[in-house]
């Protein structure tokens, strides 16, 4: 009897040690790479019937933008956790493409949703002395692809032209902001 009760304390101890244990509050490089390939996974190339709706959109670089190091500012953090959010805004419609992968657009609407909820302790320690300036240009930005989408009725071509917008801003983040990310197993 005293060896089980010894048992059971020592299991309740250890999780208790292991669920109080601090979280690290950072985007998951994983997770947003894996956002990545299955945006670019679900519908392949841009279509050749599209190129007519493939509109340039001026992409806000300066919303990543590092200060002198390789280590992302809080408010370029937050620059990433706000273009997830308006990731998940464009993709909440029920208006989606059916020509896409349907799993992959599941998977990844679900990252996109896990990204956003695991990295909302975040921002309670955002330095938000530049955020304005990345701020207003992440809205301009996404206005601009919502504003395609509606515009195009949210066609087909319209979606892809989102995609490749998209595919080239998590391309952006996971070059050049890479070392700002969490990296379980670098490889």
């Amino acid at each position: 009897m005293a060896i089980q009760m010894i048992i059971w304390m020592s299991a309740f101890l250890c999780l208790v040690q292991v669920f109080s244990m601090p979280m690290p509050c950072q985007l998951q490089g994983q997770l947003v790479r894996s956002t990545h390939n299955l945006l670019r996974d679900m519908g392949g190339h841009f279509p050749m019937e599209c190129l007519q709706d493939n509109v340039f959109m001026e992409f806000p670089a300066t919303a990543f933008a590092t200060s002198g190091g390789p280590q992302l500012s809080s408010s370029g953090a937050k620059a990433i956790y706000e273009t997830l959010k308006n990731i998940d805004t464009l993709f909440g419609t029920d208006e989606l493409p059916t020509m896409w992968d349907q799993q992959k657009l599941e998977y990844f609407q679900n990252i996109v949703y896990r990204q956003i909820e695991e990295s909302k302790c975040m921002m309670s320690s955002v330095d938000t002395s530049d955020y304005p300036i990345r701020a207003q240009g992440l809205k301009t930005y996404f206005g601009n692809i919502a504003a395609v989408l509606k515009e195009k009725k949210f066609s087909y071509c319209a979606w892809e032209v989102v995609r490749k917008e998209l595919l080239y801003t998590l391309e952006f983040i996971l070059k050049h902001n890479s070392d700002s990310l969490l990296w379980s197993n670098r490889t």
